[in-house]
Formats: structure tokens, sequence, C-alpha cells
């Protein structure tokens, strides 16, 4: 890295932080700069998690002590999502990531339309579908190997399994989704530093600038409210789905 990368990186931090807390998908503004950057791909995403680990714990606790997210609910979905995501991991050696490449970007589409069709929904909360026990086990542990695993669009399942299955509001679900993501990036970075796929002068350069605009994303969620997040969201969710359809035709 040269000098002049390091302001570059903080800014992209700061940035991708920003958005992050708001609604998820920082990952699409952070994984190319540091490609781009000369970085090797298993580098380039084990670094990824490093800053991106910065912004969703410091997220997690604005959204927290706020009072958008009850922490004793979310311990089970917090040692399911660790489990998960460990595995996850782990299995990157093992799985062919090429398929859940081909299939996220019609799930992606699908909470788009779904999301566009149903203007209401996230706006107050509902009553929970099902148990949280059965919530957390479904996606805890699935959700948490995914991150682990591939990762890109976590934040928006997290997001959309709490407000549709689980009736939360889009601010009540945005901070329980920085939890979840907190535990995944965390449990699937050690995975990555015991390889050593770390570059910790990058990492934590956007770390500090990640943990300035999650500070100021949580923020503004919790100022604006549902109606604010909504549109975000949906923004975040079709650059999301346009990356990913990019990167399957021309390569990352």
């Amino acid at each position: 890295m040269s000098l002049w990368h390091y302001p570059l990186l903080f800014a992209t931090g700061l940035i991708a932080g920003l958005v992050d807390a708001m609604a998820g998908g920082g990952g699409i503004i952070t994984v190319p700069v540091l490609l781009n950057l000369g970085l090797p791909a298993p580098v380039a995403l084990g670094t990824n998690k490093l800053q991106a680990s910065f912004g969703s714990v410091s997220a997690a606790w604005h959204y927290t002590r706020l009072g958008a997210v009850d922490f004793k609910a979310c311990r089970l979905g917090i040692v399911l999502t660790l489990v998960g995501a460990v595995a996850g991991a782990f299995a990157v050696a093992l799985l062919n990531a090429n398929l859940l490449g081909q299939l996220i970007p019609w799930l992606l589409g699908a909470i788009l339309l779904y999301t566009i069709i149903r203007p209401q929904i996230g706006q107050q909360d509902h009553p929970p579908r099902w148990r949280w026990s059965w919530f957390f086990t479904a996606f805890g542990l699935g959700l948490g190997f995914y991150d682990g695993f591939f990762g890109p669009g976590t934040g928006t399942f997290w997001t959309m399994a709490l407000v549709a299955v689980q009736g939360m509001n889009f601010v009540r679900a945005t901070g329980c989704t920085k939890v979840m993501n907190a535990t995944s990036n965390l449990a699937s970075l050690a995975v990555f530093l015991l390889h050593g796929s770390v570059h910790l002068g990058a990492g934590l350069t956007m770390g500090v600038g990640q943990l300035i605009g999650a500070k100021l994303g949580a923020g503004l969620v919790m100022k604006k409210g549902a109606r604010f997040v909504r549109p975000v969201f949906l923004t975040m969710v079709t650059l999301t789905l346009a990356r990913l359809i990019y990167v399957s035709i021309k390569g990352p």
C-alpha cells in the first residue's frame, strides 16, 4: 500500500459504514476498492471482514444504546449465527461458491420486488409469525453460514426475514441485523486471521472510517424512522443486485 491509499481507504470505510448502518450493502463499496488497489481476492475478503467488523459492532452498539435492540432477546440468535459463520468460513475450501453466486441475484430480485409491491411492509411492528427460537435456529445458522461462506446481501436477508417473518419495523429490524452482522463478521474474521488473509493496515484504516460512518448512519435511522430506511434499503438492494450480476458477467 502507498501512503496515498490510506486517505482513500478511510473515506471508503466512512461511506460504507454510513450506508451499511442504514440499510446494509457496504460491501459493494469496500470490496471493489480493495481489489482495485491490488490485494489478492482472499486478502481483500479478509480485510473487508476486518473493516466491516468495526462498522457492524459500532452500529450494533449504537442501535442497542438508542433502544432499537433488545440485546437479551438476541442471545440465541448470536450464538447460532456464530456457529453458522464459523462453519461457513471453514467450508470455503470445500464447497463451490459459484452455485451461491448464481442463486443470490434471484433471491435479491425477489426481495426487491416484494418490497416494492408491499409499500407498507416494515412501517410498523406486527406479531411474529414464528417462535423466536425457531426463527433464530433457521436464520441464525443459515445466514451465519452464508455470511461466513459467501457474504453479499447478508444484511438484506436478515432485515427482510425480521420484517416479513417476525413483523419488525425497518428500524428495529436494521438494529437486530447489525447485531447478527457483527457476530458473523467477527467469527469469519477469526478464520481469515488464522489463514493470514488480512491486510491489517488497510483494514484498520477503513475500520476507523467505519466507526464514524456507523455512528452517523445509526443516528439518522433513529431520527428519521422507518419511512427513511425503506428507500435507502431499496436502493442498496438494487445496487447489490446490479453488482452481483455485473460480477457474474464480467468477473470481480
